[in-house]
């Protein structure tokens, strides 16, 4: 019988948290859920304000511990007075006491996911445009032409966006 080395095909979430601790440890966030679902954690208007820093327990720990936010300075008053509310959602989602006390630290938030930049559009040829209005004469319905034509107008100019206005 030929058995596989490593058993059967796992599903790859399983192997994420074994992945992601040594990069997420120095941070002290062990818990990548804590980045991931941050918004969901603490509602989306207050993770427009705060994020996760760092996560820090007592010696030889892995409860009660002590949550670094980062927090918008025009926020820091509010959320010092909605801490206790805000541990308590945060340790309602791990299912256990993780934190006990929030730090607050006054600065502007880092940027998560930028978004990439966009492409310029280029000009199309007027040959090649109307060599496109001249392949979509064949198309009998007025809407269905309209559309391949703005597809061959974005694939054309190579930026890969609608020319729909």
């Amino acid at each position: 019988m030929d058995k596989r080395r490593g058993g059967p095909p796992k599903a790859i979430a399983g192997h994420v948290p074994a992945l992601t601790r040594k990069a997420l440890g120095k941070r002290g966030l062990a818990e990548a859920n804590l980045l991931t679902d941050w918004p969901t954690i603490i509602g989306a208007e207050q993770a427009k304000v705060c994020q996760p820093d760092k996560l820090t327990f007592p010696r030889g720990e892995r409860r009660d511990g002590t949550l670094h936010l980062r927090v918008a300075p025009v926020a820091a008053l509010e959320l010092q007075h909605e801490a206790p509310r805000l541990i308590e959602r945060i340790n309602g989602y791990f299912g256990y006491a993780a934190v006990a006390e929030l730090r607050l630290v006054q600065a502007p938030l880092k940027k998560r996911n930028p978004k990439p930049p966009r492409r310029a559009k280029k000009r199309v040829d007027p040959a090649r445009q109307s060599e496109l209005a001249h392949r979509l004469e064949a198309v009998e319905d007025l809407e269905m032409r309209q559309t391949l034509n703005r597809l061959g107008m974005a694939i054309l100019s190579e930026s890969g966006e609608s020319t729909k206005k």
